[in-house]
């Protein structure tokens, strides 16, 4: 190898190390948000535990808290942002069409939704699965027990489909009663025109609790019959908006591994830990590959709590749902819910 080989490899690796380090481009749906001052936001019509307004128009759940988090991290408030309510038919045509920035909507990752919608699915936020409930007077104990029966079920959803396959490969001739919109499925099997509901093992929790008069009547069966991963989806085409919905997720799981709180964090910045001092920006500075600060995490977990107080506050033990951490446990605590390093 001759000086001139060895100038033009030396060159080489030197641009391929400006580029890894170069700060990245906001990108255009930043920049959108930016000029606005708002996340523009698609969420449920009303799940509790995942997302629903109070009499008073303010919203909560763990996809609301998801929004928030990224308003906090892109606009340093988490309270910019618009939430749009959108029905499960509707809900990816508003993400195509521009209508929102974000879907996080109790929405399943498919291969189907990866590939043809236009879209990119981000990070899972809840390891869920579809159940049923019925009437604890109807004696059912088990799923198989539907054979023949109606079950309610919403339209224009995973739900729907994995209710016709579970039906089909156990030969049960299930009926369903298929409804557009979630209030119509609810109002229908608690006025008895269905044996069963399903959904969500997460949902039929939520509903149980919200619109049974007497909530001990009505039984979740033990029995999930798909996998329901949830979590917010994009538009595709802008990459840069992409990785930043991801690690906001990613960050928010990272900060409960190592004990950043919503309450602890200004003080946790005088840590000598390296992770921490990534994820509340006071070491290296992630948010430059973000087209963010340095303080972008830092911000979301100040505005939420981390993952772990989000899901003890809207879904967990504790709450109104007392649904179980489960698969939703950090994977170092018996769970499968694990962040790539912040780094």
């Amino acid at each position: 190898m001759n000086l001139n080989q060895v100038k033009v490899i030396a060159t080489l690796v030197a641009a391929m190390g400006a580029v890894v380090a170069a700060p990245a481009h906001a990108g255009k749906t930043l920049d959108a948000i930016k000029a606005r001052g708002q996340v523009i936001c698609g969420v449920h019509t009303g799940l509790a535990g995942f997302g629903a307004a109070d009499s008073n128009g303010k919203w909560s759940g763990i996809d609301v808290d998801v929004c928030r988090a990224v308003a906090a991290a892109t606009l340093g408030d988490g309270e910019k942002v618009k939430y749009v309510p959108l029905v499960a038919q509707a809900r990816f045509t508003a993400l195509q069409s521009g209508e929102v920035d974000m879907l996080s909507r109790n929405t399943t990752f498919t291969l189907t939704r990866d590939a043809s919608l236009g879209l990119t699915q981000t990070a899972v936020v809840y390891y869920d699965g579809q159940g049923f409930m019925v009437p604890v007077k109807s004696k059912i104990k088990g799923a198989k027990q539907l054979k023949g029966q109606t079950v309610c079920v919403q339209s224009g959803t995973t739900t729907e489909k994995n209710l016709t396959d579970f039906s089909k490969a156990n030969k049960l001739s299930i009926k369903p009663v298929v409804f557009e919109k979630l209030d119509a499925v609810e109002g229908a099997y608690f006025a008895g025109r269905c044996v069963a509901y399903t959904t969500d093992a997460s949902g039929l929790a939520s509903v149980r609790n919200k619109s049974a008069k007497n909530p001990a009547d009505h039984l979740i069966l033990p029995e999930l019959i798909s996998k329901e991963p949830l979590g917010p989806m994009v538009r595709r085409g802008d990459d840069e908006w992409a990785a930043i919905v991801k690690w906001v997720i990613y960050g928010l799981l990272e900060a409960e591994e190592y004990g950043v709180t919503q309450g602890n964090a200004d003080q946790m910045k005088s840590s000598t830990d390296p992770v921490v001092g990534r994820i509340l920006g006071t070491t290296d500075d992630t948010g430059k590959l973000l087209g963010l600060d340095k303080e972008w995490l830092a911000r979301a977990v100040k505005a939420t709590g981390n993952y772990g107080e989000i899901f003890e506050r809207n879904v967990g033990p504790k709450s109104a749902l007392q649904l179980p951490r489960g698969l939703n446990n950090l994977w170092n605590q018996g769970g499968i819910q694990y962040a790539p390093p912040i780094r």
